[in-house]
C-alpha cells in the first residue's frame, strides 16, 4: 500500500529518444521529492484488446540484468532493419534502466496491451492512469508544432488535450543536461 502522503507520477516510455529524456527528467525528480512512486508505463501491441502486467524493476534487475521492460522492447528491435538503430535503441534501453536502479530508485513497470494506435494508447494510457490514482503523467515529445501535430497526430499531444490528470510534456533534454546526469 502506498502512503497517502506519495505523489504518483506516471512515466509513458516507448523507448525512442524522448522518451528517453523524460525518464532522465523524472529521475532528476526524484532526487528533489522524496515522496514521489514513480511507474514506468510501456505499451505492447495487441488486438484483443486491454490486458495489464506489471513488475518491480528493483527485483528483476538483481538477477538478470536484462529487465522484462527490455525483453518487451527488445521485440521492437527485431523488427528494425537498420542495425544502426538496433544498437542505439538498445543503448537508450539499458541506459534509461540504469539512470533508475543505480540510484536506488524503487521504480515499478507496468505493461499494457493494446491496440497499437494514437487514440488507443491514449485511452489505455488515461484509463490506467485514472484507474490507479496517479497524479501525474509525464512524457517525452517530439517537439512538433500545432500545425505538425495536427497533420501527423501526436501521442502525447493527445494524453494532454484529453487528460484530467496534469500531463507534464518532456522535450529532448539538452546532451550537457543527459550526460551530467548520467555520469553523475
Amino acid at each position: 500500500m502506498i502512503d497517502s502522503d506519495m505523489l504518483k507520477v506516471l512515466l509513458y516510455y516507448d523507448g525512442s529518444k524522448h522518451s528517453f529524456s523524460a525518464a532522465v527528467y523524472t529521475a532528476n525528480l526524484f532526487n528533489n521529492i522524496p515522496n514521489m512512486h514513480l511507474t514506468v508505463l510501456h505499451i505492447e501491441e495487441n488486438v484483443e484488446g486491454f490486458i495489464e502486467g506489471d513488475y518491480n524493476l528493483m527485483q528483476t534487475w538483481s538477477t538478470n540484468p536484462y529487465s522484462n521492460m527490455e525483453k518487451h522492447l527488445e521485440k521492437h528491435l527485431e523488427e528494425e532493419t537498420d542495425s544502426e538503430k538496433r544498437i542505439q535503441y538498445s543503448e537508450i534501453i539499458t541506459k534509461t534502466n540504469k539512470i533508475f536502479t543505480e540510484r536506488g530508485h524503487n521504480v515499478n513497470h507496468k505493461v499494457i496491451y493494446s491496440n497499437y494506435n494514437i487514440p488507443d494508447i491514449v485511452e489505455a494510457t488515461l484509463s490506467y492512469a485514472t484507474n490507479y490514482g496517479f497524479q501525474l503523467i509525464i512524457m517525452g515529445t517530439r517537439g512538433l508544432t500545432s500545425l505538425k501535430g495536427l497533420i501527423h497526430g501526436s501521442l502525447a499531444h493527445s494524453v494532454l488535450n484529453k487528460s484530467d490528470i496534469p500531463v507534464l510534456l518532456i522535450k529532448k533534454l539538452p546532451q550537457e543536461f543527459v550526460d551530467r546526469y548520467c555520469s553523475s
